[in-house]
């Protein structure tokens, strides 16, 4: 792990494995230290291939005694407007991959009702104020797609602009639904904000991000981190392979 920027820092691993494996023991590390810190562990999860692979470790002999479950609170960091049991729902993938059969308490586990709009994004943002001190996070999970988009937050939408809320319903055009996501405002401050990013379909867009101009309307994913609180892209060799 070393620094690219004053706003970001990265691990590159050899190979998709190795990149799945540190972080799911970077997972657990957090997990331990915020327990250890103030008695609970608050993150974030998000969709995608290396989080269904996260949670499959976490949930295997490997870990699932390494962590105190009762103190952990899963929330997400965005949702597709779709009920908890649709085949694209982040909350069914996450537990689906072995969360649920974890000893995490079900009045921890705060789900993203996404397919009830607005109404409920001002519900969600009650509850993390109301739990979550301060509301600040101790992980929170992204990806990054291919058009540079991170949670829900995808290029020339309303919800790039929002700088108060914690958590908003944003309209997607080119998939013409709404979803729900976590604002810039609520990650930035999270205490640690991990990005993985694996596979040799994201080497461009990574390049573009990390090497290009500043243009977070058309990358969103360029937005995230600050200099008090850092992002930590997670990547394998595939994935860097045309950074300078």
């Amino acid at each position: 792990m070393h620094p690219f920027d004053d706003r970001r820092l990265i691990f590159t691993a050899p190979d998709k494995h190795s990149a799945e494996e540190f972080a799911a023991i970077h997972w657990v590390s957090c997990a331990i230290e915020a327990i250890q810190r103030r008695g609970a562990f608050f993150v974030a999860l998000s969709g995608g291939s290396t989080p269904h692979a996260i949670f499959q470790a976490l949930s295997s002999n490997v870990f699932r005694k390494t962590v105190s479950w009762r103190d952990v609170h899963l929330f997400w960091s965005d949702e597709r407007s779709v009920p908890p049991d649709h085949p694209d729902s982040n909350y069914k993938m996450a537990m689906d991959s072995g969360l649920d059969s974890l000893p995490i308490p079900k009045e921890h586990i705060h789900r993203m009702h996404a397919e009830k709009g607005e109404p409920a994004a001002n519900e969600y943002q009650k509850t993390i104020l109301k739990l979550v001190p301060n509301g600040i996070f101790d992980l929170v999970m992204l990806g990054m797609g291919d058009d540079g988009h991170t949670a829900s937050l995808f290029p020339h939408t309303k919800a790039l602009h929002e700088d108060i809320k914690l958590v908003t319903m944003n309209f997607i055009p080119s998939k013409d639904t709404q979803r729900m996501t976590l604002t810039y405002p609520c990650i930035n401050k999270s205490t640690q904000i991990v990005l993985y990013v694996l596979g040799e379909s994201k080497a461009p867009m990574v390049a573009k991000v990390l090497n290009g101009p500043y243009e977070p309307d058309t990358y969103p994913v360029q937005r995230i981190g600050t200099k008090t609180n850092k992002a930590l892209w997670v990547m394998d060799k595939n994935a860097s392979k045309l950074l300078k």
